[in-house]
């Protein structure tokens, strides 16, 4: 993703602010017509789906080994592989950036070690980039070659992430919806066992969940994907706009899930941590938002209860295993440190 106006950031694991502001206005003027349509869907869709969220009743029962998963990187090295065994979980969701795609056979490997001992649900997470955005043939190309590489080894693919933030690479919903629909193409052409992860979209902005779920084109989630993030909020507990805390962020989202036509009920959060005081530059936000390893602990725990005992998610993949800012281990300096929340979540999936 190194190419302006898009940076990675190898710090904190995500790509840098777009800086170059002339671009980005572009680009969104280029897209309004797209963000009219999210505003005009959103006051309409929205409130029908907050009237009705409670009304809505989880019925997921999943089991410990169902439920807890974890994020792991090929750029953090061959000792995750280790770490997971410690820790015992079985689901594991795998970035895969398109920007490296001619690296594919080493991803592929990376994530068939993770089967060496035992069978493990391997989520592949397939990230954008302008280029495969903007040239449907060479994402079409790629994502055919990731679904056969990858056909023994992932059955789940989470198609594109974080689709409401520019710096990913999306100016609008639509960019979004024409790319899901290549991968979707490709499924039904191709691949009929394979199940294709969206919309995706990061923090409480159900508004883009909204444009991504309630339109005319025809679009199929297998499993609706959310990055719900609360950790601007502190605890898990506290509520945004006086009223959405975690439980009711995933009570609206479940309601938007039954009332599109466009998914089944199944939802996965693929990512959600807190980042820790003290880390900079690895914190992925700023010191103000940090939080102790205490606290950070506590509210991990706190966030897997209160997803679980809702009955309307079916996995939670925190995010991630190995991170110095935001996971449950610190590899600075080639150091392998565990923090204590990864003691407690080994502990919480034996439970």
């Amino acid at each position: 993703m190194n190419k302006e106006p898009f940076i990675w950031d190898n710090y904190s694991d995500q790509p840098h602010v777009i800086k170059d502001r002339a671009y980005k206005k572009a680009m969104r003027k280029k897209h309004l017509k797209d963000f009219i349509k999210l505003f005009f869907s959103s006051i309409f869709i929205l409130p029908i789906a907050i009237f009705f969220m409670k009304f809505f009743r989880g019925k997921n029962q999943a089991s410990n080994e169902d439920f807890y998963g974890i994020g792991v990187n090929l750029d953090k090295g061959e000792i995750q592989h280790e770490l997971v065994e410690e820790l015992g979980v079985k689901n594991l969701i795998i970035r895969f950036p398109l920007w490296d795609i001619k690296n594919i056979d080493l991803y592929v490997e990376f994530a068939k070690k993770f089967n060496k001992t035992s069978k493990r649900n391997i989520l592949l997470n397939i990230m954008q980039d302008r280029q495969n955005i903007e040239n449907p043939k060479l994402l079409k190309e790629n994502l055919e070659l990731i679904f056969t590489k990858f056909a023994t080894l992932v059955d789940e693919y989470q198609i594109a992430t974080t689709i409401n933030r520019a710096k990913w690479g999306f100016f609008s919903v639509q960019e979004y919806l024409n790319f899901y629909k290549i991968a979707q193409n490709l499924k039904e052409e191709k691949y009929p066992d394979i199940k294709l992860l969206g919309p995706s979209v990061i923090d409480f902005e159900y508004y883009y969940n909204v444009r991504a779920m309630f339109n005319f084109q025809n679009i199929k989630y297998d499993i609706v994907s959310s990055l719900l993030y609360v950790d601007r909020r502190g605890s898990p507990r506290n509520t945004q706009y006086g009223f959405f805390d975690t439980k009711n962020k995933i009570d609206l989202l479940y309601s938007l899930v039954k009332l599109s036509n466009k998914c089944k009920n199944d939802i996965y959060i693929t990512e959600v941590n807190w980042p820790i005081s003290n880390t900079a530059p690895y914190a992925p936000t700023s010191e103000k938002e940090c939080v102790s390893l205490e606290d950070y602990t506590k509210y991990m725990l706190d966030y897997f209860k209160i997803a679980r005992e809702s009955k309307k998610i079916k996995r939670v993949y925190w995010h991630q295993l190995v991170a110095t800012g935001y996971g449950l281990v610190d590899n600075r300096d080639g150091e392998i440190v565990k923090y204590p929340q990864f003691y407690e979540f080994k502990e919480m999936i034996k439970k």
